[in-house]
């Protein structure tokens, strides 16, 4: 700095235009600027009066507004200045609270760069702050910006194709913290974790306080191993412990993080694919950030483009959507006793585009249950169209565990029931192993509301994980489905054949059913029918096919669909 040197009037001038060159873009911002050749700055007229600042032009602005920001988020303002001013930083990007002329304090985003003259020495530092406790979108407890500002500031880097890369952060087993010390002590863990971040993630970006323990980072400046260095640093810091009383409760973290600057795409979209990583480090990854990345693509266009027009679709009367039905045949007779409806999607632009690329991204998303439901109508009202051939025809249809957690998820499906006439009895829902992240009380109370009404619950893709088995002993299935996984080389390993005899034993022991998947030769058929097997699935019967196949299949049967081969 060169101290208060008076500005010349011609510099003056210069610095006027600029601003006012600001203030055109600054949109529902306060605009500031400064020349720092001698600390003079403009701010705008509002933020001066809101927050009883000496006037709109000011020399030493920095240091003047620094004592209208909270004591505890000072410091880190103070060392972003020094940064700046020093040649250390290009500019900055920072959350904090400023106090009011009437003494409260308002959280606001500052973010600003410098600009350069034409030997490369920095002249003027500028930006605009946005004041975010005028919008409502602030959180009681910690002060930081909470859900609701996360999302508006999604979308203005969205609106305005801004780049920036988004942190969700969660602490592992909070509620466990609530048991054992009080939800005040939980509120104090909060409050503790909210102020960390915003201090520790000072000028690189702003923090949000999400939905129960989460809390989220915005950064239009850190990649992702600024990231990553970050997160870990956070994860040893709370490793060490919280103060709670007299003792230190150790806490453990998880978190995802996803880069945006693809911007054909909305805030939900882009807030499922970062639940998509969350979650995947919370349940895969021991807490490692784990990072969404844009590698699913078609003719170049990044995944989220496709999410986004996946989701639009389902908006738009689930246009695209389409069910296929892969048979289900009796083990002893072959003949088709009923089919697991499989989703499907495609448009002009992306084709078909395979499940697996979207539903476990879809999953994570509010409007999933609507198109579970979508799912359910449709392939009941398909099946009753196959029922009037095949009276016993039973149709099976995969559930998600964000299905199974909505407290009205039986009563959508009950009406769903009543609304098509479908006999429950003929209908099977499968849950898969995935589901142990449920509540135990919760799913055995789902499942047997749906049992008690004739609904067959089936476990799909048996023995993939290590719940398998504890599911199949503390809840109530009828049918077990075992994942071709298991059968793929049972024609020459004992192993497989031994171990899926157990797992038939298994069953038995339970009073489920057993259905097979992945039967693709007759080999596996002729070894899979010596055992205590219900029904078959697979290649060697049946690809997935549309509604129109079966049903045609079944006519040219006379009523009978076999699949038995010589």
């Amino acid at each position: 700095m060169n101290g208060f040197d008076k500005i010349p009037e011609e510099r003056k001038r210069r610095l006027d235009e600029l601003f006012e060159a600001f203030s055109v873009i600054g949109d529902d911002t306060y605009v500031y600027l400064c020349d720092m050749q001698y600390d003079f700055s403009r701010w705008s007229k509002v933020l001066t009066d809101a927050f009883g600042l000496p006037g709109e032009y000011m020399y030493g602005a920095g240091a003047i507004w620094e004592e209208h920001i909270h004591p505890e988020d000072r410091n880190a303002f103070h060392h972003g200045i020094d940064d700046i001013f020093s040649g250390k930083s290009g500019g900055h990007d920072m959350q904090y609270r400023a106090r009011r002329k009437d003494g409260e304090y308002d959280v606001c985003t500052c973010r600003g760069i410098v600009i350069k003259d034409v030997s490369g020495q920095p002249e003027y530092f500028g930006g605009a702050i946005r004041n975010h406790s005028q919008q409502s979108h602030i959180d009681r407890l910690t002060g930081l910006r909470n859900q609701y500002g996360f999302f508006e500031d999604i979308r203005s880097h969205i609106d305005s194709k801004v780049p920036m890369r988004v942190c969700l952060i969660g602490i592992s087993k909070f509620a466990e913290i609530n048991e054992l010390y009080g939800y005040a002590a939980g509120n104090s863990v909060l409050q503790g974790v909210g102020r960390y971040l915003m201090d520790h993630v000072g000028n690189r970006g702003g923090t949000f306080r999400m939905d129960g323990s989460k809390f989220a980072i915005i950064t239009e400046t850190q990649t992702y191993e600024d990231m990553e260095s970050t997160y870990e640093g956070l994860r040893a810091h709370f490793r060490e412990g919280i103060k709670l009383g007299d003792e230190y409760a150790p806490l453990e973290l998880h978190a995802g993080t996803f880069a945006l600057d693809d911007f054909t795409t909305d805030d939900q979209t882009v807030y499922s694919c970062l639940t998509y990583a969350y979650d995947e480090s919370k349940f895969n990854k021991q807490g490692d950030i784990v990072e969404f990345c844009n590698n699913l693509r078609a003719d170049n266009i990044k995944s989220t483009a496709k999410l986004h027009s996946i989701r639009n679709s389902i908006n738009n009367e689930f246009d695209g959507f389409y069910l296929l039905y892969q048979p289900v045949v009796d083990a002893k007779t072959e003949k088709l006793i009923g089919a697991e409806a499989l989703l499907r999607w495609k448009n002009d632009k992306y084709g078909m585009v395979p499940p697996d690329e979207f539903i476990p991204v879809l999953e994570k998303d509010p409007l999933f249950p609507v198109l579970g439901e979508w799912i359910l109508h449709t392939a009941m009202t398909d099946a009753k169209k196959i029922q009037e051939i095949l009276p016993d025809f039973i149709i099976n249809v995969n559930l998600s565990y964000a299905q199974l957690e909505r407290p009205d998820f039986t009563d959508s499906v009950w009406n769903i029931v009543k609304n098509t006439g479908f006999d429950p009895q003929r209908l099977c829902l499968e849950i898969t192993e995935r589901c142990r992240l449920l509540d135990m009380k919760l799913l055995n109370n789902v499942m047997t509301t749906l049992r008690a009404g004739g609904i067959r619950i089936a476990l799909d893709d048996f023995g993939t994980g290590f719940s398998s088995i504890g599911l199949l002993k503390n809840l109530p299935f009828d049918t077990i489905k075992v994942d071709r996984g298991f059968v793929q080389k049972i024609e020459e390993d004992d192993r497989e054949r031994r171990l899926v005899y157990n797992f038939t034993d298994a069953a038995s022991i339970f009073g489920s059913d057993v259905c097979v998947e992945g039967i693709e030769t007759s080999g596996m058929r002729n070894i899979l029918k010596e055992m205590s097997i219900h029904s078959f699935q697979g290649y060697f019967y049946s690809k997935p096919v549309e509604l129109g196949t079966i049903i045609s299949g079944l006519k040219s049967e006379l009523g009978e669909m076999c699949f038995k081969n010589p």
